[in-house]
């Protein structure tokens, strides 16, 4: 199989995730449930990953990492891992941004093809990743997968997105989707579970990227936070 061999990292959310893929083809992902568990994970998913493959890290191409929004801790810890493997392995770092990867895998999901097949170009996609109390980071896409307009911090009311539900069905989906289910009450409205940040979900828009050669400078290049972090104290103890 000839192509590039790259490593994938998720890690903007909840779920820590890792990816292998030669050209366009999976060779293997490892993942966890939502335990925030990325420290302790991530370096023995890469190995796993790596083993299941009958690879090894001096073989990678390219690391591709989730650039985000999403998590700060998280992003964090992706994105130095990502750097560190990229310097120490002298190969391109590239990064996919997190709801673009999200847009891309919805784009297999059975429920999300019957929607663009009954309604073709009067569909966007949606992809939510969860912020604090009812606000989320979002994007529109078109079926193909283009963005329209900009990825933004969104506070959601029972407001948000109407004037566009009047004209499209959107497709909302993600950790941030839920919570939004019933102020985003309207008949154009559609929730599909089941779609997270995942490696699995970054070999294409990976690809894209390393035979576009958009690398990111290892020295320099930070996660897309979006918002700065904001530190919370914890409770007193009584």
């Amino acid at each position: 199989m000839a192509g590039p061999l790259i490593l994938h990292i998720e890690t903007s959310t909840d779920i820590c995730s890792v990816s292998l893929s030669e050209k366009d083809q999976l060779l293997s992902l490892a993942e966890s449930g939502p335990e925030r568990s990325h420290a302790i994970l991530l370096n023995s998913y890469i190995k796993q990953v790596c083993a299941e493959s009958g690879k090894e890290l001096k073989d990678l191409d390219a690391v591709s990492v989730s650039k985000g929004p999403g998590s700060y801790t998280g992003l964090r810890i992706g994105v130095s891992t990502a750097k560190g493997l990229a310097y120490a392995l002298e190969i391109p770092l590239i990064a996919p941004g997190t709801l673009d990867h999200m847009a891309h895998g919805a784009g297999t999901h059975p429920e999300i093809i019957a929607l663009i097949e009954k309604y073709a170009d009067q569909v966007l996609l949606c992809p939510m990743i969860d912020a604090r109390r009812m606000e989320v980071y979002s994007a529109l896409y078109t079926p193909d997968g283009t963005m329209t307009g900009r990825v933004s911090a969104v506070v959601v009311d029972r407001d948000t997105y109407r004037e566009l539900l009047q004209q499209y069905h959107i497709c909302f989906f993600g950790n941030g989707a839920d919570k939004c289910r019933e102020m985003l009450d309207h008949p154009h409205a559609h929730f599909t579970v089941g779609i997270y940040p995942s490696a699995a979900q970054m070999v294409i828009p990976g690809l894209s990227l390393y035979r576009e050669q958009k690398f990111e400078d290892v020295a320099y290049f930070e996660p897309f936070y979006l918002k700065d972090f904001i530190p919370t104290k914890p409770g007193k103890k009584l």
